[in-house]
Order: C-alpha cells, then structure tokens, then sequence
C-alpha cells in the first residue's frame, strides 16, 4: 500500500509541476520545458519525442521549430480531398547547411526530425570516423501515393502523407561518396559510419530499417514518423 501511495504522490506532483509550467508559475528553461517550442539546436533530451509528437497537430508549432533549422523550405498547396493520397501542411526541403541530391516533400514532423538527424547523428558520425563533415545527402524521395511494398491491398506506406524518406548515400567534403548499397557490409570506415548514422537515426524518427531489415532495404535507409518504433 505504501509503494502504491508514493507512486500517486509522485504521479500528482508531476501533473502540478507540468501545470505550473504551463501555466508559466514555474520557470525552467525552454529545453526542459514541455510547452516551449523545439529547438533543433539543443541537444535532444527525455522530453524532444514528446515535443516532436506535439508538432504533428500544430502547424504552426512545427515552422517555429524549423525556424531554428538552416532548412531552406517552401510551403505547399494542401491536395483536395478527394485526392487518392492528399497532402496536407506540407514542405518542400530544398536543403540547407548539407546539399540534397534533389529536393523532397515532407511532412513538418518529418522536416523537424530530418533536422535534428542531421546536426545530432549525423554529422558527429562524420567527424568521429572520417574527421570532416557530409556534406550532401543522396536520396531515393520521399512521397510516393502507395502501399507497403507497393502491394495491391493492405495499409499505405508513409510514403503516401510524404511522412518518410529514403536515404541512398552520403558525400564528404572531401569529395567521396558512401553508399548504403556499396558500403554496408565494409569492414572499414565506410561500414562503421552507416551504422552509426542507422544507430543515430533511430534515435531522431520512429521508424529506421536498413539493409539489416531485409532484401528491399539492401540499397537505402528508410526514414519515417509513423506511429510504430522500429530500429534495424
């Protein structure tokens, strides 16, 4: 009984607590603050998922993190409704500090996520291994109107709310090209920065499959924000 009676003590001075940084009666830094808008900056912490899963709802709460990016983005036109995959407060990445292959559509979500990977998991991969940073990223696109495999039933891909993305490859500064397809099973450098960077990426989205995962992920890593957490 004990036992019971401190873990609702502690569950009832966690909600005050939340509440009266809510309501702004109790300081605390941004980074630690709930209700505060995501710095992609800031080292990420216990609470990033939630702020991340916060944005999805809040469109506006999504390019307010952005805006702490180096993404340079444009806004498009929601598709109507009665579009077969409609899209909705959705971007389009045309790159930033890293160079991308082409541009790419993306959720806000998965924009955010993208941004924190990049400046938290990616590039201290780059500089532990190779000591210089990427600096283009290679892609395989992100919205495609499908389901899962391109199956003819069953539910749609991530792929179709422009909600994942599909990295190829990575180019350094000094001009080399890895490739998850090439370099995957390299027993040097260039196979210990994709697992670093498939590592990495697990913490940023929730779900990250490999050439690990299986035969069709053999040349890219997917990248998404759907609701289910895999890491392989």
């Amino acid at each position: 009984m004990r036992g019971s009676t401190v873990f609702v003590l502690l569950i009832l001075i966690g909600a005050v607590a939340a509440f009266s940084i809510w309501r702004g009666w109790l300081p605390v830094a941004d980074r630690w603050n709930p209700w505060a808008p995501l710095n992609v900056q800031e080292q990420p912490n216990l609470l990033t998922p939630f702020k991340l899963w916060r944005l999805q709802e809040d469109p506006a709460l999504c390019v307010a993190a952005l805006q702490t990016s180096s993404l340079r983005y444009a806004q498009q036109a929601d598709s109507p409704p009665s579009a077969k995959c409609p899209l909705v407060n959705t971007l389009r990445i045309q790159g930033g500090d890293v160079a991308l292959s082409s541009s790419f559509l993306s959720s806000c979500r998965l924009a955010v996520a993208y941004a924190l990977f990049d400046i938290h998991q990616l590039q201290p991969a780059a500089q532990s291994v190779f000591g210089q940073k990427v600096t283009q990223i290679d892609h395989l696109g992100s919205f495609a109107c499908r389901n899962v495999y391109n199956r003819s039933e069953g539910r749609l891909s991530q792929h179709a709310s422009a909600n994942a993305l599909d990295i190829a490859g990575f180019r350094l500064a000094d001009g080399r090209r890895i490739s998850v397809l090439r370099d995957w099973d390299d027993a040097g450098e260039n196979g210990r920065f994709l697992k670093a960077v498939r590592d990495g990426a697990c913490k940023q989205f929730n779900t990250v499959l490999s050439p690990d995962y299986n035969a069709a992920h053999r040349n890219h890593f997917h990248l998404d924000m759907g609701r289910w957490r895999v890491c392989r």
